[in-house]
């Protein structure tokens, strides 16, 4: 039995921030941010907008594409590391929303690996017959955790969400396979120190130390990502018997655009075969891949026995890929 994706959707904040509306908030500009990042506009969400503003929808799109009642829906789960609340599950106010009554529902952190990292789990509920129909959601508002005076990271994100239906299927069609990876020795590298049990929200030095936002050092993370995604994509195609001229697409984590185009020059994949969206969203973490996912869906351009590698790196740290026959 595999886990077959049946169902996309994706759904991101109207406003879009560009880089010219960043060189009026900081000491940046539209050449440098493009130069070293590839982006040139993020989706923004309002005061008012949570992550489940648009997680909600994005299922929503992904379940009426499968064609699956969302009361039919065995387990909902939310890779994000920013949720409405830090209690309930984020994915318990979706499971409410769509009307999946029977499902589980539960969230987990793994940065912006959390799509990947969303897939092995579901995989294995339905590999094991535990679950048949499973909403697995890649969703963030990193916005609200941005530190907007830091010219160094506040270019980098942008927010949205990303949802597809996995369900259990008997053909050859479906996940092929799964690897993931962390090294918690890196936390430091890509983490918010601020907020959590260890300097609470409360705090006033946490506040006023401006703690309860994204800290990154960008060089030493270039490093690691670039060899780790490369790494972990080599170790799934090995795992599944596939070489690297049979991937139709590589969707890689929209994080960078030196890191995509370093990553595919290793694995030596033809650019055309890159999938490259983060000039009109930036970096969505967890929700990054699933959007892009969407994207190529509804355009289709992709056909049925496609390979697709999709592979993520993000804050733990943490990494990930997966092979899928569509």
């Amino acid at each position: 039995m595999k886990a077959k994706v049946v169902g996309t959707g994706r759904a991101v904040p109207e406003r879009r921030l560009t880089n010219a509306d960043l060189e009026r908030m900081v000491s940046t500009t539209d050449e440098w941010i493009t130069s070293r990042t590839g982006i040139k506009e993020r989706r923004i969400a309002a005061p008012e907008e949570s992550n489940s503003t648009f997680s909600i929808p994005a299922a929503r799109q992904a379940l009426e594409m499968a064609g699956v009642d969302a009361a039919d829906l065995d387990l909902v789960i939310c890779g994000m590391v920013s949720p409405d609340m830090l209690f309930p599950a984020t994915a318990c106010l979706v499971q409410e929303a769509i009307g999946a009554r029977k499902a589980a529902a539960f969230d987990f952190s793994a940065g912006c690996s959390g799509f990947l990292y969303g897939l092995g789990i579901a995989t294995q509920f339905i590999e094991n017959g535990a679950a048949k129909n499973v909403l697995v959601i890649g969703s963030e508002i990193l916005s609200k955790f941005t530190d907007w005076t830091d010219r160094q990271t506040c270019v980098l994100f942008g927010d949205g969400a990303g949802a597809v239906v996995l369900q259990a299927s008997a053909d050859d069609r479906g996940i092929l396979g799964n690897v993931l990876r962390s090294d918690g020795s890196l936390s430091e590298l890509l983490y918010m120190p601020g907020g959590g049990s260890r300097r609470p929200p409360n705090d006033r030095e946490s506040i006023e130390e401006r703690l309860p936002f994204i800290k990154m050092k960008g060089n030493e993370t270039f490093k690691v990502a670039v060899r780790s995604l490369a790494e972990v994509s080599s170790e799934v195609l090995v795992r599944c018997g596939l070489e690297f001229d049979q991937v139709r697409w590589l969707i890689p984590h929209q994080a960078n655009r030196r890191i995509i185009e370093a990553v595919g020059q290793r694995l030596a994949i033809d650019p055309e075969r890159v999938y490259v969206n983060i000039e009109r969203y930036g970096n969505t973490s967890a929700a990054s891949i699933p959007i892009a996912l969407d994207e190529l869906n509804r355009s289709h351009q992709i056909d049925p026995g496609d390979i697709i590698l999709m592979a993520a790196f993000g804050a733990g740290l943490t990494w990930a890929a997966t092979a899928i026959r569509w």
